[in-house]
């Protein structure tokens, strides 16, 4: 027999191990230890993008207030009281969902299947925007020194900045979070200096400050009223709702945290809060107490940087762009960095909702680096289109992101509210953690609607538009499963429990005979058929047959090597019935499987094992067909079976594929008694 080609021989596999790395060991004890985070590279992994909103949320928050500057002193202690009031409300959902699912999760559990889809289709709509607006304003603040001849290239760049943080990502959270740290430190350090310089210069003046901003207000409330000035208040604070975006992402994450999981999960999101409220805040105050106006081509954070730096020099030379330039790209790779969360959480979501059915189940699957890597590239080319979309317009991303963000944050904050009164009885703290959940869900929520009624036609539709597209999506997949399902029961009903008379002793081998390779998953109506179906198209021609199956390790089966114990054990009790079956029915039967992330590759390898022992050996697969195969339908369904089938035939073993008719109408499951064709290729000595 030709030797077949081996995944690591492939060009391809050498050029993936070279850009993606080698994969890793799933039996290594210590792999979940190699993998988790710490608090630190939490931090900086998923708070990256909480601290990364204060390059656009404050400058925004500014920019809404307009000629009425002096009010952002009293907006100043409501961003650092609203960043700690969510935070202290995540912290809750850490504690009872330790293992991670932020809000598809809560909003799932506590308040239903409908909430949750709609809270998991604006997560991953929202985990997408993440990575856009990261990648746009980055590029802002990187391009906010390029000569104005050279804008053009921001788009292009941004497009560039996406794949290479696409191709990090493929290689593992971990190595791309060690990769982006420098970055995150360096923006700490030029941050909290500038902020602390800026703020400290005007020490001795603060208080003429606070005294002047109530001077002013008493005026423009007589001129405004009462109720105008609120407005303007409420309007700058809500469409300023971009600072607090990010801070769902530790509880989201919880699932990539080293042991105890609530324990750091608590602790990460303490150093993001603190992070973001002092950043964000002293912003805020620095564009006050020093006037900062606003230029074109510039964000307002390069204008500050530039106005406080404008006197700086180090041995008569002036330092004041070089300052600038590195504190504009620690600013702007920092919100590169932010991308990260997208790239962390919104795979992990869509794994998660996979579980559930609401997404194709290809969403589970682990790459050879144990990466969710369909969730990864559908988080980069999602991410593309959107850029492609808005042309990396930072103003319109930031009103996209922000409701599907708080409409989450709505969501699972009323999720906890109902938590802790339905535990009221029993939880001595109840009134406490219930007041945190209810206030933040009051404040989301008035973010919420003040951004969708103000920038409804300013891009807001746009996101109602594509989030309801991506729930409906859903909603559709879910409704194929289970019709998938109820077939597939009615199937087992059928034959999972066949009247055979008990084997006196197991047949033996016969050698005159060709031996059917059966691929199996659990014991159920599907395997059973084409066991059935072997004997009824091939009479007395398969006497021998080898059961072959495969573990699938997926986001939801690897927790550590003791789950992958269980998923052995499960593995050979379902194959320890099928050759009990068989033998039940006078063959001589064997098993074989393996355990893994790759289906098709495991597949090959155990077939290719079993045909080299065995005489005559021909693969058979059974595969559901529905009564009209689209290219929907194809995409919730994997193609292992063609795919086997071609690796096969091109190394001399045959395989046959017979088919499970589904219809679309309802139709009773036929059974056994009609025959169905079979897709074959083409075998010596078969009819």
């Amino acid at each position: 027999m030709e030797q077949p080609t081996t995944e690591s021989a492939r060009p391809s596999a050498t050029w993936r191990r070279l850009l993606v790395g080698a994969p890793k060991d799933l039996r290594d004890p210590n792999i979940h230890r190699h993998l988790a985070l710490i608090a630190f590279f939490a931090w900086v992994g998923l708070g990256s993008d909480g601290l990364s909103s204060s390059s656009y949320g404050p400058e925004e928050i500014f920019r809404q207030l307009g000629t009425h500057r002096h009010l952002a002193l009293y907006l100043v202690g409501a961003v650092i009281a609203t960043v700690f009031l969510i935070s202290a409300a995540y912290r809750q959902i850490i504690e009872q969902f330790p293992s991670g699912g932020g809000g598809y999760l809560v909003a799932t559990k506590l308040l239903g299947p409908i909430p949750g889809v709609v809270s998991g289709g604006a997560l991953v709509t929202d985990y997408v925007l993440t990575v856009a607006i990261s990648v746009a304003a980055g590029c802002d603040a990187i391009f906010s020194f390029v000569p104005v001849e050279w804008q053009w290239l921001k788009l292009p760049a941004e497009f560039l900045v996406l794949g290479a943080l696409t191709l990090l990502n493929l290689r593992g959270v971990k190595e791309s979070i060690y990769v982006l740290t420098p970055i995150f430190l360096a923006f700490l350090v030029t941050h909290a200096g500038l902020i602390g310089y800026g703020l400290l210069r005007h020490g001795t003046s603060l208080g003429a400050v606070a005294a002047e901003t109530v001077r002013d207000t008493q005026v423009a409330a007589a001129e405004l009223g009462a109720f105008g000035l609120a407005a303007i208040l409420l309007r700058a604070f809500c469409l300023g709702g971009g600072t607090f975006t990010g801070i769902e992402a530790v509880s989201n994450g919880v699932g990539i945290l080293r042991e105890p999981r609530a324990e750091n999960g608590k602790r990460t999101m303490l150093y993001m809060a603190t992070s973001l409220a002092l950043t964000a805040g002293g912003i805020l105050l620095c564009y006050l107490v020093n006037d900062v106006a606003f230029e074109p081509g510039r964000t307002l954070n390069a204008s500050l940087w530039s106005l406080l730096t404008e006197r700086w020099s180090l041995f008569g030379l002036a330092i004041s762009p070089a300052v600038v330039l590195v504190t504009l790209l620690s600013e702007g790779a920092l919100l590169f960095v932010a991308a990260q969360t997208g790239f962390v959480d919104g795979p992990r979501t869509l794994a998660a909702m996979a579980a559930d059915e609401w997404v194709p189940r290809r969403f589970k699957n682990l790459s050879d680096r144990l990466v969710t890597q369909n969730g990864v590239l559908a988080m980069g080319l999602a991410a593309c289109a959107v850029l492609a979309y808005t042309r990396g317009s930072v103003a319109l991303l930031v009103v996209m992101y922000s409701i599907n963000v708080f409409l989450t944050f709505t969501l699972s904050q009323t999720g906890m509210a109902r938590h802790w009164l339905r535990v009221r009885g029993v939880e001595p703290r109840w009134r406490q953690r219930f007041a945190v959940a209810a206030a933040g869900a009051v404040v989301t929520a008035v973010i919420l609607a003040v951004t969708v009624t103000t920038k409804l036609l300013e891009g807001g539709w746009v996101t109602l538009v594509v989030t309801g597209g991506v729930v409906a999506g859903c909603l559709a997949v879910r409704r194929h499963y289970t019709r998938v399902r109820e077939t597939l029961r009615t199937l087992d009903d059928s034959l999972s429990d066949l009247p055979l008379p008990a084997a006196s002793r197991p047949p033996r081998r016969d050698p005159d005979s060709g031996t059917a390779l059966i691929l199996v998953e659990s014991y159920g109506g599907l395997g059973v058929h084409t066991l059935l179906w072997i004997q009824r198209l091939f009479p007395d021609q398969f006497r021998n047959v080898v059961f072959v199956s495969v573990g699938v390790v997926d986001s939801a089966q690897f927790k550590g090597v003791d789950d992958l114990g269980a998923l052995e054990a499960k593995v050979r009790a379902d194959l320890a019935r099928y050759v009990e079956l068989a033998e039940r029915l006078g063959l001589h039967a064997e098993s074989r499987y393996r355990l893994g992330i790759d289906v098709v590759e495991e597949l090959e390898s155990a077939c290719l094992e079993v045909a080299a022992t065995n005489p005559r050996p021909v693969v058979f697969a059974g595969r559901l067909v529905f009564e009209r195969e689209r290219l929907s339908t194809a995409s919730l369904h994997d193609q292992t079976a063609y795919a086997l089938q071609r690796r096969l035939l091109f190394v001399g073993v045959q395989m046959v594929i017979l088919p499970v008719r589904v219809w679309d109408r309802g139709k009773a499951f036929p059974g056994v008694a009609v025959p169905i064709a079979a897709r074959s290729t083409a075998m010596p000595g078969t009819r």
